[in-house]
């Protein structure tokens, strides 16, 4: 599978989610039910899979948990927030960088109408 069909069912859980749901709860809620949909469509998902960091050559004993990794091709960074922030998007951005995958979407669960709440980010794609 592609990480654009990957992005594909991935939007689609997303919005599924976001219509029973709604907006306004805590992010492992959104996370709990994007692992379960997904997986319903036999699609293989990680949950808070640790990235490690390296600086200088050195692995640094800190790093950081992606949300979500999608067939170990597509990150999704869930947020439940009442405005997503600029460094919101740079920490998507960084986490493609570490990692060198292709295809992130950072999405937003606390709004108003949820495709205002989605965003893709590449890197190289």
């Amino acid at each position: 599978m592609t990480e654009n069909e990957i992005s594909y069912k991935i939007r689609g859980a997303i919005f599924k989610i976001y219509n029973a749901l709604g907006p306004g709860l805590l992010e492992s809620v959104y996370v709990a039910t994007l692992l379960m949909e997904l997986r319903k469509e036999g699609i293989k998902v990680l949950k808070e899979v640790p990235v490690p960091v390296y600086y200088d050559d050195e692995k640094l004993e800190i790093g950081f948990r992606l949300d979500i990794l999608v067939e170990n091709k597509v990150i999704i960074e869930v947020k439940s927030v009442e405005h997503l922030a600029e460094v919101h998007h740079k920490q998507v951005l960084t986490y493609l960088k570490l990692t060198k995958l292709k295809l992130a979407i950072l999405v937003n669960f606390n709004v108003d109408n949820i495709k205002t709440g989605i965003f893709r980010k590449v890197n190289g794609l």
